[in-house]
């Protein structure tokens, strides 16, 4: 029997789930949303049978997983309580607001015997797998160091929204663009963190000028109080080391998307370069592999098919395929355990000015 999933928000990740549960084999039976309307809009859309205004029925109903897309403080709390429903958890990134709740909710898969998974699109990308198959055959070596960034010249997602209250969302780019940090430390092997310095800057998160093509509208009574930029240096007990760079609004020249490694016996890079309306239309994905051959340097490139929803229907349907065992999970709670440390600790370390050892 097909899994029967459940999601929780009729945000507009919805997209991308609604298909991807059914590419994996599962069907796509309920939603819920506090606005009852926006549900059964979506429910509409997606030929979704069943439609609530709480949480509560939908886990009642009958499910044996649920997909969250809520803003960020509610990832933990409605993980947890479908976990002790019995249900199992996919949700969207970032795991939680800090590590102390995915600790939370780890312990509550543990004890319910579910899968507990998250959103990292990114490893799903044809680039991304192409890359990860270099890495797992030897032809990399071991990774010294990497360089991970999402970086945006204007993309503050509106102005007293969610995104931009930390309350809500825990953070600013690096919570939301965190991609690339866990696509660099997937290639990695998802090493023990040492050390973590980072250095925060809000310069022109109040600004207009700076406001990205996407996100919610803005709210005159709402809060801005999370970061515009933030850079910060990595340090792991394997020896390895990380740098990252995220940012909404920064005099950069364009915005990029990447993650460049430096190994033992070849460096390589997986990118998305946006065109200046930094949408997914005008994007162009490349992955590189860069070698000493014959006393030359080399440069490969590897072509792969053309991804324009950066893995996210591919995640999704990792997830139906997990549970249905047809397929290894593409994350693991215990590496967004290890990410949301990183990013307290490079939060923790700008609020200090001084290094913070894990």
């Amino acid at each position: 029997m097909a899994t029967r999933v459940g999601v929780i928000g009729a945000g507009g990740m919805l997209q991308y789930h609604a298909p991807g549960f059914r590419q994996g084999g599962g069907e796509l039976v309920a939603i819920a949303d506090v606005n009852k309307e926006a549900a059964q809009a979506s429910a509409d859309e997606w030929n979704i049978s069943q439609v609530f205004g709480n949480t509560a029925e939908l886990l009642e109903s009958d499910i044996d997983a649920v997909s969250i897309i809520v803003p960020n403080k509610f990832h933990a709390p409605l993980a947890i309580q479908a976990l002790e429903a019995g249900k199992h958890v996919f949700c969207e990134k970032p795991p939680a607001l800090n590590a102390g709740e995915v600790e939370e909710m780890i312990a509550a898969a543990d004890k319910a015997g579910k899968v507990l998974m998250f959103n990292f699109n990114n490893r799903a990308r044809p680039e991304s797998q192409a890359m990860m198959k270099r890495i797992e055959d030897g032809t990399v070596g071991r990774i010294n160091s990497a360089q991970a960034q999402w970086i945006r010249r204007t993309g503050i997602p509106g102005f007293g929204g969610w995104f931009t209250t930390k309350e809500l969302s825990g953070g600013g780019p690096v919570i939301d663009l965190l991609h690339m940090i866990d696509l660099a430390l997937y290639f990695m092997g998802y090493p023990e963190p040492a050390h973590v310095l980072g250095r925060t800057f809000d310069d022109f998160i109040t600004n207009t000028d700076f406001k990205g093509p996407w996100g919610i509208p803005d709210n005159a009574d709402g809060k801005t109080d999370v970061e515009a930029a933030a850079h910060g240096l990595v340090t792991f007990k394997s020896g390895q080391v990380l740098s990252l760079r995220n940012s909404w609004a920064e005099m950069i020249e364009r915005e990029v998307v990447s993650v460049v490694f430096q190994g033992s016996r070849a460096g390589g890079k997986v990118e998305r370069l946006f065109g200046s309306d930094g949408l997914d239309e005008t994007a162009i994905d490349t992955c590189e592999l860069y070698a000493q051959e014959d006393g030359k340097s080399v440069n490969h490139q590897i072509e792969t098919e053309p991804c324009e929803d950066m893995g996210r229907i591919a995640s999704a349907a990792n997830f139906v395929e997990t549970i249905e065992g047809t397929a290894d999970p593409l994350n693991t709670p215990q590496e967004a355990l290890k990410l949301m440390q990183i990013i307290d600790a490079l939060y923790q370390s700008a609020e200090s000015g001084a290094p913070v050892s894990l």
